[in-house]
């Protein structure tokens, strides 16, 4: 556990190549943590920033399923923590959220000599204002305030690290099949009408499954469209 990094992602890539097993690294302050396209991401204290080191053996585009994994991770972590399970619910791709708002986000980046970082960030103790997020996205909220939960990140991690080497173990054993189930199964808005959007438009439709690839699967007036990687907005939200 570090007191303080400029983020775990950061540190990650700098010690990836001295680890000889899979790592957890945690810290109780970041000063300059990111999210998925170069975004910022806000720590208020208390939060929870931590980063999982491993070197998988897959090809790049099963490696980039490990969102998923992570995802399902921390939707048993928060309710080992808070005895509900109907509360929270998984947004494609990368965001885990509690009562309808965003608690954490996961972010993947691929570090030197083959590891993959896992990135993962909590709300435990405060979120962000919704003026500091995009405008459109769903509002930000944090564990303490919507559930009355109060956990250092230090026990969290003691929640999530075993869950996490649960799902992994269920995707390098038996592949992405059982773990698209079960994301389906806690998956926010599906049957929905929602938009992606990407770097080129975006695409309203509805919600209807994640494919074999994890691609996001929509259903237009026009068409079925598989989406690599998007931006997701709930339509009324």
């Amino acid at each position: 556990m570090l007191e303080r990094v400029d983020s775990t992602l950061s540190e990650a890539g700098r010690i990836a190549g001295t680890l000889s097993a899979p790592t957890w690294i945690l810290a109780l302050e970041q000063t300059a943590a990111r999210g998925r396209r170069g975004r910022a991401w806000a720590m208020p204290k208390g939060n929870f920033a931590a980063t999982y080191v491993m070197q998988p053996v897959e090809q790049p585009e099963q490696v980039a399923l490990r969102t998923f994994v992570a995802s399902l991770a921390l939707n048993d972590a928060f309710v080992a923590a808070t005895g509900r399970p109907d509360s929270f619910t998984l947004k494609w791709p990368n965001d885990v959220l509690l009562n309808g708002g965003k608690v954490a986000g996961i972010l993947l980046e691929r570090t030197g000599a083959g590891h993959l970082s896992v990135g993962i960030g909590i709300n435990l103790a405060g979120a962000p204002s919704p003026a500091d997020v995009e405008p459109g996205a769903v509002r930000p909220v944090s564990l303490v305030g919507e559930t009355g939960v109060a956990i250092p990140p230090e026990d969290f991690l003691d929640l999530l690290a075993p869950a996490y080497a649960h799902w992994e173990a269920q995707f390098t054993t038996f592949g992405f099949a059982p773990i698209r189930t079960a994301w389906l199964a806690r998956a926010a808005r599906l049957g929905d009408v929602i938009r992606a959007r990407t770097v080129t438009g975006e695409t309203i439709g509805t919600f209807e499954t994640v494919d074999e690839t994890g691609q996001l699967v929509l259903s237009t007036a026009k068409s079925r469209v598989a989406i690599p990687a998007a931006d997701v907005f709930f339509e009324g939200a």
